[in-house]
């Protein structure tokens, strides 16, 4: 990698970046980026952060020009925002360009308590016990709550399934919101992503909690269908998890602007992405690599491997860095 001298702007730049609910990692990213850019542009810049559903509602907004930059998980989503595919069908978004992807090792995962004896999905389906599942909404924006009901179908179980076990299914926006719920009692089963975070080992300890490997046939289901790759969690990452766990991936946040950037801007934001990592690598350092909810070292030919299309500014960035050719 070659470093870059470090570009300035000759010019202020007035800039609306969409973050996360305001309290987790992409308003903590937006602030890092932001403090960059305005150091290497003129005086009078301004960068606002925005709240949104931080799902389908933010690459929306900067398809249509109403935000200049948001950032996306999982990565995996990007190929059907850009065909009107999945969550995103009837609304293709084709101007849609990234200027990084920061790696995030996740996964998407079902949690039930051992009072039922379960331990397969196919034990779930034939004792057909009366669970009170917690996940996030499929609101037709929310992306964990559209993934997860598809998971939930791959392996043949909808909403209708479980009231029909005289179960219930309860949604929530945030990934933390359901887990709290398991870990407090509320409910006896969970799907839900953010799998590394303080929240899912407290719920584990507190509720020894039995996980229902992926079945095969389901992982295979939704990557043909949908292009998600499966995963894995390694064995004994939580107590009592003695083999590895078949998952439905749920990796990696994309920085995403539309294609009519300024290419000089484009540039800018990528560089100090790349150049200035350093930065947002710290504030996460104090967490173990495994159970960081943003991996580290940030690599930057791992940064520049995107799923579609990079903005020019951020390809020259990256083509004159030597990190492609």
């Amino acid at each position: 990698m070659n470093r870059q001298v470090q570009p300035q702007l000759d010019r202020s730049v007035h800039l609306n970046f969409t973050g996360d609910w305001g309290q987790a990692n992409f308003h903590r990213i937006c602030s890092w980026l932001c403090q960059e850019v305005c150091d290497r542009t003129e005086k009078g810049s301004r960068v606002g952060i925005w709240n949104l559903i931080a799902g389908a509602d933010s690459p929306i907004a900067v398809s249509k020009g109403e935000m200049d930059l948001c950032i996306a998980t999982p990565v995996q989503m990007l190929p059907g925002a850009l065909a009107g595919e999945g969550i995103f069908e009837g609304n293709p978004l084709p101007r849609l360009r990234t200027l990084a992807i920061l790696p995030q090792t996740d996964r998407m995962v079902f949690a039930i308590d051992p009072k039922y004896g379960v331990t397969t999905f196919e034990e779930l389906r034939e004792k057909k016990p009366p669970i009170t599942l917690a996940t996030s909404e499929d609101d037709g924006v929310n992306l964990i709550g559209y993934t997860a009901a598809r998971y939930l179908e791959a392996h043949g179980i909808d909403r209708a399934t479980l009231e029909s076990w005289g179960g219930q299914l309860i949604t929530d926006t945030r990934p933390e919101q359901s887990v709290f719920r398991m870990r407090d009692g509320e409910v006896d089963a969970l799907l839900q992503e953010a799998y590394m975070t303080p929240w899912w080992r407290d719920a584990v300890d507190k509720r020894s909690l039995v996980f229902l490997p992926a079945e095969d046939a389901a992982l295979t289901q939704l990557e043909e269908q949908y292009g998600w790759p499966r995963a894995t969690i390694p064995a004994n990452f939580w107590d009592g998890q003695t083999e590895d766990l078949p998952a439905l991936n749920f990796s990696d946040f994309a920085v995403l602007v539309r294609d009519d950037m300024p290419e000089d801007l484009a540039h800018l934001l990528t560089w100090c992405l790349v150049e200035t990592r350093e930065i947002i690598e710290q504030q996460f350092r104090h967490i173990p690599p495994q159970h960081s909810p943003l991996s580290y070292p940030l690599e930057p030919q791992r940064m520049a491997a995107a799923p579609i299309p990079l903005h020019p500014g951020a390809a020259r960035y990256y083509k004159d860095a030597g990190i492609i050719r």
